[in-house]
Order: C-alpha cells, then structure tokens, then sequence
C-alpha cells in the first residue's frame, strides 16, 4: 500500500502532466487526484501553504507558465471558447482562471439597415471619421429623440462595421465596461465585457447616455479614450485595442450637468479630465422640415398607412412647438422620435387626433392641452377649423421664429459691448454716453475695428 508521501507525490506528478503547474481550483485538483488513483485530497485543500489566497484556488509545488484549456458549459444559449490566460507573476491570483469569450456570428455587431432612415445633421462627417478606421473618439451631444444613437448605428450599418452600443446609466461601473469574474460551473470566471470586446474586434463602442454615468465609475475608460489601451489590474493583462477600434458617446448635454434645466433629470457633471480626451464634440440638431417630412412619409410607407396630408400637419405642428420651446414659451418639446410613435400609432387606429393625443400624453396637462388645441388649427381636417386658422398657427410660429432671432441678435450685440467695454482704459469709459458706445459698436461690428 502506497504511503502517504507516495500519494502526495502521485498527486503533483500527475498535475504536471496534465499541464497544472501553477494554480488549481478545488474541481482540477478532484480531476487530478481521479487521474492519480489516489483519494479525494483534503490534505491538499487543508494546508495553508497551498492556499493561493483567492478563494477556491490553491497553488502547487512546481511554478512556470502555461496556458491551460479548461471545458466549461456553455451559458445560456452563447457559444462561448474558454481559455485559461497565465501571467507571469507570482502573486497574480487570476492564473487558471478560465476566460470566457462570447463569439458571435459574423456580421451579426453588424447593425441593420433601416430602410426608412433619411441622412441629416452630421452624418455624413460621422460616416467619414468611423471610414476612416482611425482611432478618433467622439462625443455627440443634443436635445432627446434628435437621431444621435441612430446617426452612429445607420452610418455603421452603412460601412458594415461593428457596434457594440452600451446603455450607461449612474450604476455603470467598470465590472460592466471591462469585465468581471461570474460564477459558471460553481468556478469564478473571468468575463471581458463590451469595451474589451470591442477593443478585440476593432469594432465601434457605441456609449449611449454617457452623462448619466457616475463619473467616478466610468473613469475606468480614461485610458481607453487616450490611446486605445487599458491594464486590467484584475487580470494582470494588458488589452491594445485591434485597428478600427474607436468611441462614440452621445448624451443630452454636455457632460455639464442639467445645465439649470430638470429636462435631463440624472444627467451628471462629468470629470473635465474625461471629457478632454474626446476628440470632438458634435453638436446634433433637429431635422429640417423637408428632412423631418421624408422620415415620416417613409414610416407612414412602411407601415402602410401613407397619408401626405397628415405627414405635412405632423411636420408643421411640432416646428411651432419647438420654436415656441426655444423661446421659453412651452417647457415640453415635439421630437422626432415622438412624430415616428404618432405615425405607429396612427397605422394602428387610423385616426390622427387619436394617435396624436395618445403620444402626448405624457406631456403636463397644460402641455397636453395647448399642444392638441395647437394641432386642431394645423389640421382643419380634424379640427373643424378653416384654412384661415392655419396660416394664423403658421403665422404665429413665424411671429415666434423671429422674437427667437431678434433675441439671439440682442444677445450677440450685448456680449459685443461688454466685450468692447473692456477693452477700454476707465478714463476713456467715462467720457463716453452709453449712445455713443452703442454706436461705437455698431462701427466695430461693421468694419471690424474701431473708428477714431
């Protein structure tokens, strides 16, 4: 009969054979011990210089470096290649953990043609940059239901390239955006997550809602927003991102904050130190018109529910709307968004007050209310009101466009004579009737500098 010493000594010579020369789980040594003839080896589990100290693993005699193929079952319904990654260090406790990687199909990152969406705003620059493979992260900002995370998923779809889009919220943290351990098989087990898997494909990762992170969780990514690398301290691994590999973020502000509007409740200021390393900021508008009236015929065509009159009214009620919100006179916006859920809605009771009603609904009572009215005289159709009505609702969104204007240009000419204030001595200042500064500056803004 085998001595004690024997069995011990069955046991460490078996492990290196199989290739376990470094760290085990509890469920390798098991395997190890069945493969040696000996028994179960508590021994083993039970004496404290084998304790790796990360719970469930324990190290051998024997160290060097190998990478060990494990067989894990599959999670859910992914197929997923699993590899055991070594490091060469000895206090690296992540050595025989088994590293999951989701392979999908190809082309399936790839995103799907819309055949209904219409190119406007900065598609074509966006569509430009993700061509060009270049390693260029950008931050898209703008009011909500503008088109920014379908602007980045369509000019994608359009290049046939990857996007991985991660939905950012205030718990996202680094465990979402580079990886974790997850129990698989009663073992801890390393998972990338969407920014490594997008460094590793050379795909586009899409962060959507970028302000609403907690900016001292999605710092993690400061790194990858540098230069397109990260240490995963975890790990011990260095991940150089593949060629194509670039970021775009989107958000309905700035990374400032609600900026003194509750619109964007949960928005965050964001680390300017963050911020900086986005290349550019792109700053995304509402459709034109024109623009916005072909986005809506082509839903009203998909949906067989074509109906020009009514994509027209659609088109012009929320222009009125918005230019009205621009100018401070409603506190609730028409997005475009909104005017696709009206013509869905529309293609599923046929009625258009119903569908326009039921999709602003959401609105205040005072908004509901001002916006359906505002609709009845757009549309004499429904609203019994006569043509009359609706070149005085289109006059009046005329009458709004231009305050707007005329705001703007007071505010324009007023920063100008701040401007030009301070650049005079106090003595020059005091000489000086504010009529006579106002028409200084008029003299400065025409001809580009001042007139003795």
């Amino acid at each position: 009969m085998a001595s004690m010493q024997q069995k011990r000594n069955n046991f460490f010579t078996t492990a290196n054979t199989m290739g376990f020369t470094d760290f085990i789980s509890r469920q390798d040594a098991l395997g190890i011990a069945k493969a040696a003839g000996v028994p179960v080896p508590n021994w083993f589990f039970t004496d404290a210089k084998y304790k790796s100290g990360r719970h469930g693993f324990y190290k051998l005699p024997n160290k060097g470096n190998t990478t060990k193929a494990v067989a894990v079952p599959s999670v859910a319904s992914q197929s997923v290649a699993v590899a055991v990654e070594s490091v060469p260090t000895a206090m690296d406790y992540s050595r025989g953990v088994q590293t999951i990687k989701h392979e999908v199909e190809s082309g399936s990152l790839i995103p799907s043609v819309r055949d209904t969406y219409v190119t406007y705003g900065h598609f074509t620059d966006i569509k430009k940059i993700l061509g060009s493979g270049k390693f260029f992260p950008m931050f898209i900002t703008g009011l909500s239901g503008n088109g920014k995370t379908t602007m980045v998923e369509q000019a994608c779809a359009e290049l046939k390239r990857e996007c991985i889009r991660v939905n950012i919220t205030n718990f996202t943290d680094e465990d979402d955006l580079v990886g974790g351990f997850r129990l698989v098989g009663g073992e801890s087990v390393w998972s990338d997550a969407p920014c490594v898997v997008a460094m590793e494909r050379g795909a586009v990762l899409l962060l959507d809602e970028l302000d609403y992170g907690d900016p001292r969780k999605i710092n993690c990514l400061q790194s990858v927003l540098e230069h397109g690398k990260i240490f995963i301290k975890k790990m011990n691994r260095y991940v150089t991102a593949k060629a194509g590999f670039t970021v775009v973020a989107t958000g309905n502000t700035k990374g400032q904050g609600g900026e003194g509007s509750d619109k964007f409740t949960g928005t965050n200021i964001l680390n300017e130190a963050f911020l900086e390393r986005f290349r550019i900021t792109v700053e995304q508008e509402y459709p034109s018109k024109t623009v916005e009236k072909k986005i809506v015929m082509n839903l009203m065509t998909k949906n067989e529910c074509l109906d020009e009159t009514f994509a027209d009214n659609l088109v012009k009620w929320a222009d009125i709307i918005r230019k009205s919100f621009f100018e401070g006179a409603t506190d609730d916006i028409i997005t475009t968004r909104r005017l696709e859920h009206i013509v869905e809605d529309f293609a599923i009771f046929g009625d258009r007050l119903k569908a326009v009603e039921h999709c602003i609904s959401r609105f205040s009572k005072d908004s509901k209310e001002s916006f359906l009215n505002l609709y009845t005289k757009v549309d004499a159709e429904v609203g019994g009101h006569s043509a009359e009505d609706a070149a005085l609702a289109e006059a009046e969104a005329a009458r709004i466009a231009e305050n707007a204007t005329k705001a703007q240009a007071d505010a324009l000419a007023a920063k100008q004579l701040e401007e030009m204030k301070a650049s005079l001595t106090p003595e020059v200042l005091a000489m000086m009737a504010p009529d006579k500064l106002m028409e200084i500056m008029k003299l400065i803004s025409a001809n580009g500098k001042a007139v003795a």
